[in-house]
């Protein structure tokens, strides 16, 4: 039985929460086993920064553990055991809560598949036993959703929503199959109380439990998703310029595209090469994997650190 789990961010029984449990029952009824999680219940601290899961993983000395001990693990054990996620938010100041991005950067380079697989391997040829190496659940192919929920009626000022959604399932290479914004939620009481928002949520649940059942990668890992976007990869429509200002780029996938116009609306073609290259796809993960293993640098390598550090040390800081 594929199992399915609903994230919500949003206030308890409220827009979000309904909406990601609307399309979770839909999964249940196509025979899935469905699991609800609520970002604010559990007690998740900021990242620290202290690098410790990639460097042990790229030393071999770790399996891409955190040191902060919180409520992450209950997280982490619901998305190992999951085969599909449904992740929603309500929109804050354009973008997702702060909770959503705490959880984000404690996913991130922790849960990267290039990291865990080639440290899982290594650790595999060298003999060691399997409680010293990543959960191999982690490599397993999974499929998302994403929800958007803001009260703005313009649709623009939830414009960094989406994109900045894909952060949740990047790094554990998430197949993204459909997403969907609700703008305009302050126009209704409650979503309970409009009908073409919950039909999608219901379509949202239904094209998860497809996707479950496919027999192909291909019709797996297909595009279920109403609006297209400009984007072929990750289907969002926001586009940023180049340094040089010869390119179109996606922000979310890191790839280039040619522009032009046609029919007076704009055409951005991006090449299969680019394409393939997306960081949502292992090529372009592996890309930036490969970059920090072979690019970054140890500690020792600025010998009088501790001394530059002395003139800073507590400089304008003040106990508030």
């Amino acid at each position: 039985m594929k199992k399915v789990l609903g994230i919500s961010f949003g206030r308890k029984m409220g827009n979000t929460d309904v909406m990601v449990k609307t399309a979770l029952m839909e999964c249940e009824k196509a025979g899935c086993q469905v699991k609800f999680l609520r970002g604010d219940d559990l007690d998740i601290k900021p990242c620290t920064g202290c690098i410790s899961c990639v460097v042990g993983m790229t030393t071999g000395r770790g399996k891409g553990g955190c040191p902060v001990k919180d409520d992450f693990h209950i997280l982490d054990e619901a998305l190992m055991e999951c085969d599909a996620v449904i992740v929603g938010s309500p929109t804050y100041v354009l973008s997702p809560t702060g909770k959503f991005k705490v959880v984000c950067d404690r996913i991130g380079p922790s849960h990267d598949i290039t990291f865990r697989k080639a440290t899982y391997e290594e650790g595999l040829a060298a003999g060691k036993p399997a409680d010293q190496l990543p959960d191999p659940r982690s490599f397993k192919k999974r499929v998302g959703a994403l929800i958007s929920v803001g009260g703005a009626m313009t649709k623009n000022w939830l414009a960094f929503m989406l994109p900045t959604m894909y952060e949740f399932t990047m790094s554990m290479g998430i197949d993204v199959v459909d997403m969907h914004e609700y703008h305009g939620a302050m126009a209704c009481e409650h979503v309970l109380g409009n009908d073409t928002q919950m039909e999608r949520m219901r379509t949202m649940g239904k094209n998860i439990a497809e996707a479950l059942a496919a027999e192909t990668e291909e019709e797996r890992t297909r595009w279920r998703g109403e609006e297209q976007g400009v984007c072929p990869v990750c289907h969002c429509n926001m586009l940023t310029v180049s340094e040089d200002g010869a390119h179109i780029e996606c922000p979310v996938c890191g790839i280039s595209g040619e522009a032009s116009m046609q029919d007076g609306k704009l055409k951005v073609n991006f090449s299969e090469a680019q394409q393939k290259r997306s960081r949502l796809h292992w090529d372009g993960k592996l890309e930036h994997s490969t970059e920090i293993k072979t690019q970054a640098v140890g500690p020792g390598q600025i010998p009088d650190l501790a001394e530059r550090k002395k003139a800073y040390q507590g400089y304008a800081e003040q106990d508030w």
